[in-house]
């Protein structure tokens, strides 16, 4: 264990600064994910201050092994640890990793033009102490860039950092006082409800939860409650409240009316977590237009993700860097482009009762569903089972290669029991000869056509006495 952990890491980090400083022709690959865009934006409005000429590529992790190098410096932000890179080790290319997933390469496994920073080569979590972005920002903060420190927020946030205990904690809490003192960043506890600077309230709450309430996808039912708790739900001018909108008040009668509700529904080992359900830290983003979705930072991360999904990572990328013109109509676009996409294969999930349910989890098969997606709507879906079991979506890989792609996602619940699913799926994986991994609430793999009733005997048998 390295004895000042985060002071040995930024000795890394001015390595890093010098090899970005004295460099000509840069080439970052980064994750098609909010935080790698969030990563990616980072390193390019970096590498754009030091007037040093890059091109920002972003990739999938299965398009590693395609890569050459071919430039001078080449930088991988938020991928590339847990993959070969044999190439580039023995290549004149300078190589500097910049990720916070587990490494397959021991600390210092390679000396010279080859830089790999790594929270957990310093007994730092990667999963909930810092972000892809994040080792991005602390590279930017070398050149004095704190202006930055709202995109290391945003990556956090996007990756999921703050899912288990409601904040932000370890390098990311750093990452986030930057933000705040540089009057970029807001950060107050709230309730955890989606939505709270653009949906309605009512809308907001229906689809509030880990676990499935009377008010669960029942809009009617979340109006009765408001009711109920003499909150408004239309301002004086008859416009919809948000959340943003309620006061201190209001919201302490919404948080103690969801933890009753919640505590009648769970098993009495979960009752302790249900406030940590109910509400945690918010991230509000200062110098964005209030009531819009960047203003919000779970609503920005969804922005970024349908880019994503859509494939147009040069729209994210725009955005983030400040372009608030044509490419944030375009993010717009995507967005409802998104949502539509996303709503009309629930209904045709929902419709159809596809759920089909084993002894220790439940599944669905989303032929023809976008594996790029599959995650938030097996996500979206939870919604709509039984909340004390895993769920998992099964689709096709897109772009004409063999496979399936596999999406797990559960309540918050579950993972209390100490049970990290990003880990397990890895492992049953590996069994049936395909990969994975992920988060502890929010993971996926990729494994052969024809092992897919395989991979499922041993996952339900993995999770026998777990769940």
């Amino acid at each position: 264990m390295v004895k000042n952990p985060k002071s040995t890491m930024m000795q890394g980090f001015q390595k890093a600064h010098d090899m970005v400083k004295t460099a000509e022709d840069v080439k970052i690959y980064s994750h098609i994910d909010c935080d790698g865009l969030s990563a990616g934006a980072i390193l390019s409005s970096t590498l754009d201050e030091l007037e040093i000429d890059h091109e920002v590529e972003f990739i999938s992790l299965d398009r590693i092994e395609e890569l050459r190098p071919e430039n001078e410096l080449t930088i991988f932000s938020d991928l590339a640890s847990g993959q070969d890179l044999d190439k580039f080790v023995t290549s004149n290319s300078k190589v500097l990793i910049l990720d916070h997933h587990p490494p397959v390469r021991s600390h210092n496994q390679y000396n010279g033009g080859f830089l790999e920073l790594n929270p957990h080569h310093y007994g730092i979590d990667g999963s909930y102490q810092i972000s892809g972005g994040g080792m991005s920002y602390l590279l930017a903060k070398t050149f004095g860039l704190l202006r930055l420190s709202w995109m290391g927020v945003l990556s956090a946030v996007g990756d999921m950092q703050d899912s288990h205990n409601g904040k932000l904690q370890g390098l990311n809490q750093e990452i986030l006082q930057d933000a705040i003192t540089s009057d970029l960043v807001n950060s107050c506890y709230d309730l955890s409800i989606y939505g709270r600077q653009t949906r309605p309230l009512f809308i907001a709450l229906s689809y509030f939860g880990d676990v499935n309430l009377p008010i669960t996808n029942n809009r009617n039912e979340c109006i009765l409650l408001l009711n109920k708790l003499e909150i408004p739900t239309k301002n004086g001018s008859g416009k919809q409240r948000t959340l943003y909108d309620l006061s201190i008040e209001e919201k302490q009668r919404i948080f103690s009316e969801l933890v009753r509700m919640l505590s009648k529904e769970v098993p009495q080992r979960y009752v302790k977590h249900i406030p940590k359900l109910v509400s945690g830290d918010t991230y509000e983003f200062l110098n964005e237009e209030m009531y819009t979705p960047l203003r919000d930072a779970s609503e920005f991360s969804t922005a970024v993700n349908a880019c994503s999904r859509n494939k147009q990572h040069e729209i994210a990328l725009k955005v983030l860097k400040g372009d608030r013109d044509g490419a944030l109509k375009n993010m717009q676009k995507l967005t409802r482009k998104h949502r539509r996409y996303l709503a009309q294969n629930m209904e045709i999930l929902r419709e159809e009762g596809m759920i089909n349910k084993l002894d220790n989890l439940q599944y669905f098969e989303g032929n023809g569903i976008k594996s790029e997606v599959i995650g938030t709507i097996t996500g979206m879906l939870l919604s709509h089972a039984d909340w004390k079991k895993p769920i998992i979506g099964f689709t096709d890989v897109s772009n004409q290669k063999n496979g399936i792609k596999v999406s797990l996602r559960c309540s918050r619940l579950l993972t209390y029991d100490g049970i990290h699913f990003g880990n397990l799926i890895k492992k049953v994986a590996e069994k049936v000869g395909g990969s994975g991994g992920g988060h502890s609430v929010a993971c996926g793999a990729y494994i052969p056509e024809s092992k897919m009733d395989d991979f499922l005997k041993k996952f339900d048998n993995s999770l026998e006495g777990v769940v």
